[in-house]
């Protein structure tokens, strides 16, 4: 089983196409993509935390069909365009404003919100964020896990290990 994270997938919402530059031809094909890819990615053993913002403008009905169809055990960090009808579906294997986990010794700091510090942030817990788009230039040990910053694709924390060492500086000797 392998753990997925991933934010801001705002499936629905035909405004995110413009507001975030989005590369789809209509919300239709956004929505059909990010599916494919969930899908693509993620196996139906493996585990998921959603950073908020799941779907806007989508009826409970079409959001619950929606959650079924996508693989993996679902947890949800709820976001400001999460309201109870989307926090309170069934689909979710857990549902919460903000969460602290560990994953093969890692600490995380899971919230749809960005942080400035956070709980053992001095002991290297990493803060894995959604809400901004990639627009917010990150500070050490936190990522933005949103569907924008990843090629609208969940992500491990491998990939996000990965990414983090190549944009880091070289050390000088």
């Amino acid at each position: 089983m392998a753990v997925f994270f991933t934010s801001d997938t705002h499936f629905g919402h035909a405004g995110a196409r413009g507001f975030y530059r989005r590369p789809f031809d209509s919300l239709a094909a956004m929505d059909a993509a990010m599916l494919e890819r969930w899908n693509a990615t993620v196996g139906p053993e493996d585990e998921v935390w959603h950073l908020g913002d799941f779907a806007l403008g989508m009826p409970a009905a079409a959001m619950a069909d929606l959650l079924v169809r996508l693989h993996g055990r679902k947890h949800l960090v709820a976001g400001n365009n999460d309201p109870p009808a989307t926090t309170e579906l069934a689909g979710w294997a857990s549902t919460q404003a903000y969460a602290e986990i560990e994953l093969g010794g890692v600490g995380l700091v899971l919230c749809h919100y960005p942080f400035r510090s956070w709980r053992n942030m001095g002991r290297g817990w990493l803060n894995l964020h959604g809400h901004s788009h990639g627009r917010l230039a990150p500070m050490t040990r936190q990522t933005d896990v949103g569907v924008d910053v990843w090629e609208f694709r969940p992500v491990t924390l491998a990939q996000i290990a990965a990414k983090r060492s190549r944009s880091r500086p070289a050390q000088s000797r």
